[in-house]
């Protein structure tokens, strides 16, 4: 694996938006040329879908790994992923922007003429330079290679859930507060989609989560019962803040955020393609584990439990019938772990193995859904955060659904415990440098 790059102190904007700008003018840090297509795609993705589904970031780490294994086509600093040909005469330029331009467009059909005029314009006067016929040649092999080993790997794949009767600790319907259909469910389908790095869905299982009628169940309910409330009178002015700062998507933010540090610390095109490749890789596999985990358990959510906490056998806990939590929304899948935490503590894992994880930044976010995705914007005030390590973000991140009212203490702890599980075994097994 290579030396780790340490970066000084950054301050890292973060400009939250349901469109993002157009790609901006051509610089000269190789890593702007990368982190130009990771903006188009996740741009068409908003677009598209609002991120509600696993394409965007599915789209994202194959477009990055194709780009990743066009290079190390050309230059062997890193171990391929799918494409494992050379091409020691192509230009790395015209590979990297061909490998991006096939896979977004073979994902995103309809979108081909920005994609094309994206193409055109990172390789406008590159004809005739040496090797780009062989580098258009390398970036479609490349990408052709990646697209077809993750052919049928199920990230849309519609999954059965059996709804259980109501129990203790059982999940149970509250569509009347997640603003979704009678009987939906979501994400069931996520936990059975063939991860890139991983070897399976169930490979990293989660301890089970406290027993009902535990001291400790007591205690964390009590917790996001008192803090997570929608008039909360112990939660402070900075937790509230917090929890809905964090509520931008991760492979929204976290991306945004790699884009300003990769620019900052001038990576290469080598650097940052391998970067963009193991963070939406990974948190591609953090998704998949965490629903994999989260409907292996099927743990109810705060929301339930304290509606109905009468019904649970603990003589410690206390119902309250009419609590909300901070944004009066909860999200219509199991609680245990916290997904959220889960990508979040892999993304970060990811920057801080690249990075340093004692790198200093300031992150700007400056807008988030009022309650649940579908719902209006609101403006952030203040719109930033600061952190000296990128484990502290993550950690904060998921801490963040406690007082959002959304999870337990103990989702957010095994959702960051999770997640760097997921981070390691992608970082240490893959796109590793060469010996």
């Amino acid at each position: 694996m290579p030396p780790t790059r340490t970066l000084p102190t950054l301050a890292v904007a973060l400009l939250i938006s349901a469109v993002l700008p157009a790609a901006p003018p051509d610089p000269p840090s190789e890593a702007r040329l990368i982190a130009a297509f990771n903006q188009r795609v996740l741009a068409i993705a908003v677009a598209e879908d609002r991120l509600l589904t696993l394409k965007g970031v599915r789209t994202a780490a194959m477009m990055h790994l194709a780009m990743h294994d066009a290079l190390n086509a050309i230059e062997p600093r890193y171990t391929a992923y799918a494409w494992r040909d050379t091409a020691p005469d192509a230009d790395p330029v015209t590979a990297a922007v061909e490998a991006a331009y096939t896979v977004a467009v073979d994902q995103y059909p309809d979108r081909e003429a920005e994609l094309a005029a994206e193409r055109e314009r990172r390789l406008a006067g590159m004809d005739g330079r040496a090797g780009y016929q062989r580098g258009l040649v390398a970036g479609k092999a490349a990408a052709r290679a990646v697209l077809d080993r993750r052919r049928d790997d199920g990230w849309n794949r519609e999954a059965d859930y059996t709804w259980h009767p109501m129990a203790p600790g059982v999940y149970a319907e509250f569509h009347e507060h997640s603003g979704t259909p009678e009987g939906f469910v979501f994400g069931s389908g996520w936990a059975t989609a063939r991860p890139f790095f991983l070897e399976r869905p169930d490979q990293f299982r989660s301890p089970p989560p406290p027993a009902i009628g535990s001291a400790a169940y007591a205690a964390a309910f009590d917790e996001v019962k008192a803090v997570g409330r929608h008039d909360s009178d112990v939660r402070t002015a900075d937790q509230s803040h917090l929890a809905m700062w964090w509520k931008d998507f991760v492979e929204n933010s976290h991306n945004r955020l790699a884009r300003e540090l990769a620019i900052a610390s001038e990576l290469d095109l080598w650097e940052a393609a391998r970067l963009f490749a193991l963070l939406n890789g990974a948190i591609f596999d953090a998704y998949v584990s965490v629903f994999d985990n989260k409907f292996h358990y099927n743990h109810w959510r705060p929301y339930t439990a304290i509606r109905w906490a009468a019904h649970d056998g603990n003589p410690r806990t206390v119902p309250d019938s009419g609590w909300t939590n901070l944004h009066d929304h909860t999200y219509a899948f199991p609680s245990y772990p916290s997904a959220h935490g889960c990508a979040s503590a892999a993304a970060m894992s990811v920057l801080a193995a690249v990075f340093g994880d004692s790198t200093a930044f300031t992150m700007t976010i400056r807008e988030v859904d009022r309650s649940g995705p579908l719902s209006e914007k609101i403006l952030m005030d203040p719109p930033t955060r600061s952190f000296t390590a990128f484990s502290e973000a993550a950690m904060e991140c998921s801490l963040s659904r406690v007082y959002l009212g959304i999870h337990f203490r103990y989702d957010s702890i095994e959702g960051f415990r999770l997640g760097n599980r997921v981070a390691e075994w992608a970082i240490t097994g893959f796109l590793a440098g060469e010996e």
